[in-house]
């Protein structure tokens, strides 16, 4: 009688065993299965991160650029004389021949222009002759004699801002000028001509510190 028992005891928990053995393999695949979604989700969320940083870069550069621009005309590198205003658009000394060039006498365009100061009058600053590169220069005089710019400004870095022209000077302003300018009374008597200048009435002038 015991040995039935014990053998009926047996059977039974072979039984369990196997049913356990049947539960655990078939619970496997569902966890690997749920494991590797997981895997997928974290690789996707990765390449979301990947894309995110590169569009950042890419927005940070851009936007260094058009700091760079902006700070390009900036004007606290800049001493203000007569009207203040904002260089936004403005030309460099090669485009500003090129408006001379297309100027007749009587014509008149406000321009703002960026280049370098060749010399300044040295009796008040009342005047400037202004670089427009390939031996060509612009004749610079202030709006209603309104102010005047230092007079060790030459070879310095400027924006003007005003009215550009083509005017005729006199034999007689000439000699003026080349006074004021510290020529020699040799070099003044030379000038027995008008000269035809490339003009120009400034408003407002920002000079490089």
């Amino acid at each position: 009688m015991k040995k039935i028992l014990l053998l009926s005891i047996s059977a039974i928990l072979l039984t369990s065993c196997k049913n356990e053995t049947k539960e655990l393999k078939l619970e496997e695949p569902l966890y690997n299965e749920k494991a590797a979604d997981e895997d997928e989700n974290e690789e996707e969320f990765k390449l979301k991160d990947t894309i995110s940083e590169e569009a950042l870069v890419e927005e940070v550069a851009v936007a260094s650029a058009d700091e760079k621009t902006a700070k390009k005309f900036d004007k606290k590198d800049y001493a203000s004389f007569g009207a203040t205003f904002t260089p936004n658009t403005v030309l460099n000394k090669e485009q500003m021949l090129e408006k001379y060039k297309n100027l007749k006498v009587g014509d008149t365009i406000s321009v703002a222009f960026q280049s370098t100061i060749n010399e300044v009058c040295k009796k008040k600053g009342c005047w400037m002759d202004v670089s427009l590169g390939k031996d060509k220069k612009s004749f610079v005089k202030f709006k209603d004699y309104g102010f005047f710019v230092p007079l060790n400004a030459d070879k310095s870095d400027a924006i003007i801002r005003g009215k550009a022209f083509i005017d005729e000077v006199s034999v007689a302003d000439l000699k003026h000028y080349a006074k004021d300018g510290g020529k020699s009374q040799e070099e003044i008597d030379k000038i027995i001509k008008s000269k035809v200048t490339y003009a120009f009435q400034a408003d407002g002038v920002l000079i490089k510190k």
